[in-house]
């Protein structure tokens, strides 16, 4: 078995490595499941520099969503079948070629896009959530988000204009307007000092009763300058690597309410039934092809070092994935 392993703390490119272990023996209730694509996300990376929420434990695998195919199974599982596809999520190390776990932990997959459903554990519930834990909108309802061309910001603009919820959406290069037109987005600003004004022009003067943040630094206070009274702003994130100089005066008169959002404490909480509801949602959108990541490039197990510093690089386009088998 292929395991990518973190030495130590530092620089994803110098610290990862590829490491041959036996076979683990399928037990009774255990499955062994072959990974056909698992993604590297900017959390990821952060969490191997030490610049995330928690460090890492050194030789633990990384990863944690992806798509397996069903290769063998142990004495009394009955609802999985071998060949069959499952999702692989719960932070169980996926940067691997193979893994041996419960059966209960892998989730049965309809026919789909398997590249396509290995991602659909993080980015899509994170943006699934944004939307409705925070605040309930309706139809009409007009909301803004930083970072639009991330990840969860095209997959914000997707869910959103499926729903009839209006977008603004901030980006940092005028280049970006067009592709985020064509997936839904509404408006389409690049982030600057007179913000508030250009989204009241472009809006006719709509009340944005919803923000989501996760530049931070002025743009989180821009955000907070454009949202009505009793507005909500959300923040999952901080690329800037800046803290914002927050406008309490805006907070206070305004009645902001303001959020944070770690999606990996929502899985640590979240009930069964919440997350069954959660993928019984996602999956068939992503499986059905209405609701897509962009993909910039796909790398061997071997060449780690290559993936994580693609991943890293500010121009790709879409995520990377890493396809063992």
């Amino acid at each position: 078995m292929k395991t990518i392993e973190i030495t130590e703390i530092g620089n994803p490119a110098d610290v990862l490595t590829l490491k041959e272990t036996p076979t683990p023996t399928v037990k009774p209730g255990e499955v062994r499941v072959e990974v056909l694509a698992t993604p590297i996300h900017p959390s990821n990376l952060l969490s191997i520099a030490g610049q995330y929420g928690e460090k890492p434990e050194l030789h633990s695998v990384p990863g944690v969503e992806g798509v397996g195919r069903v290769v063998e199974l142990g004495e009394g599982v009955t609802h999985l079948e071998p060949g069959q596809n499952v999702l692989l999520a719960g932070g169980m190390g996926t940067w691997r070629d193979e893994m041996v776990g419960p059966a209960d932990g892998f989730i049965p997959l309809p026919p789909g896009d398997v590249e396509q459903l290995s991602m659909v554990a993080l980015n899509p519930v994170t943006a699934h959530l944004l939307l409705t834990k925070f605040r309930t909108l309706k139809p009409g309802d007009w909301i803004i988000q930083s970072a639009a061309n991330s990840a969860v910001g095209e997959l914000i603009i997707q869910l959103a204009a499926q729903r009839g919820i209006k977008t603004v959406n901030i980006v940092r290069r005028e280049s970006l307007v067009p592709a985020l037109k064509a997936l839904g987005a509404d408006i389409v600003l690049v982030d600057q000092d007179d913000l508030a004004e250009r989204v009241k022009e472009a809006t006719g003067g709509a009340p944005i009763v919803y923000g989501i943040d996760c530049v931070g630094d002025e743009t989180f206070v821009r955000i907070l300058d454009v949202l009505a009274f009793g507005g909500t702003l959300t923040t999952y994130g901080a690329l800037s690597m800046r803290s914002p100089a927050l406008n309490l005066g805006a907070a206070i008169f305004k009645e902001i309410s303001i959020h944070g959002f770690w999606s990996a404490k929502w899985f640590e909480t979240a009930s069964p039934a919440e997350r069954q509801d959660v993928f019984g949602t996602l999956i068939p959108m992503v499986a059905n092809g209405k609701l897509k990541t962009k993909i910039d490039s796909r790398f061997p197990l071997e060449e780690i070092d290559q993936a994580v510093a693609r991943a890293a690089e500010a121009g790709r386009d879409g995520k990377v994935l890493l396809v063992p088998n």
